[in-house]
């Protein structure tokens, strides 16, 4: 693990191109890296919500209102324009599908129900909004058979599938998280089909099989888990992103490590990212 270096943690990714993981300290504005023991940090904008690598080289980012490309080096190539003028809702976190595009969903600043939406950014760098009237749009991640989209919006605490892929009118509940667990944030899935739900206010990241049964859980010594993702050499490790975000002088000095990248070893062996573009 790091020590407490973001103050909300977020979105972590592994790709063959970078000298380690990456995630974002979001409300900073940064994309940090684990280069060995050391953590880069690279300031990319007011917010940094949510990123993937590009098929051609470089990076799609998700800021506080639209899109940004990114070089290699993560400077800004192109910014997309913002999808809406207001500065209440901000983009929160994202994934790709099998087809190359690039899905972000916002949030109100406040939380305010109904305030937020779901975009998809497709190669062609079109836009369109998917889904309205979410609250906190969160966790997404693909199927390994790329066949069915998996999107939590937080305060339902549910896990949605979208099934066929990429296609929200057809949505199904696939995991419920029981009151007294924590509320649903960022989400991955391993090679088995195997769901791993990060749990804010819950201290753990839970492990789902497809059909929602609760088979492992990650304990961790943090209440705000926010994000996790497979990555290494072999996709064995999982990195999971923390939150210290909003906690007063006692909880901070009761989780010290809160902000800090923890990584674990669970038994089980993620997929690569999927990335954004045609190849």
């Amino acid at each position: 693990m790091t020590g407490p270096v973001a103050e909300h943690g977020e979105g972590p990714v592994w790709h063959r191109s970078y000298r380690g993981v990456r995630w974002v300290d979001l409300l900073a504005g940064d994309v940090l890296e684990l280069d060995g023991d050391a953590v880069r940090r690279t300031h990319v904008g007011a917010v940094a919500a949510a990123f993937r690598p590009r098929v051609d080289g470089g990076t799609v980012l998700a800021d506080e209102r639209g899109f940004v490309l990114l070089d290699a080096d993560l400077r800004v190539e192109r910014r997309l324009g913002d999808l809406w003028t207001g500065a209440d809702v901000r983009m929160n976190d994202g994934g790709c599908t099998p087809d190359g595009a690039f899905w972000c969903g916002s949030t109100a600043y406040d939380g305010r129900a109904g305030a937020g939406e779901l975009y998809r950014l497709d190669p062609d760098l079109t836009v369109r909004r998917m889904l309205t009237g979410l609250t906190i749009s969160n966790g997404f991640a693909t199927a390994p058979d790329g066949r069915t989209v998996y999107h939590v919006d937080t305060p339902t605490r549910r896990v949605e599938a979208f099934d066929p892929v990429g296609d929200p009118a057809a949505r199904r509940t696939v995991v419920r998280i029981p009151d007294g667990a924590g509320f649903p944030d960022g989400l991955t899935v391993d090679a088995d089909g195997g769901i791993w739900v990060a749990l804010w206010g819950g201290s753990a990241v839970h492990r789902y099989t497809p059909d929602g049964v609760l088979d492992t859980v990650v304990a961790l010594p943090v209440t705000q888990v926010t994000a996790c993702a497979f990555g290494g050499p072999d996709l064995d490790r999982l990195y999971v992103t923390t939150s210290a975000l909003g906690l007063d002088a006692r909880a901070r000095a009761a989780q010290p490590s809160a902000g800090a990248l923890f990584v674990v070893e669970p038994g089980f062996r993620g997929r690569p990212v999927l990335e954004f573009g045609r190849s």
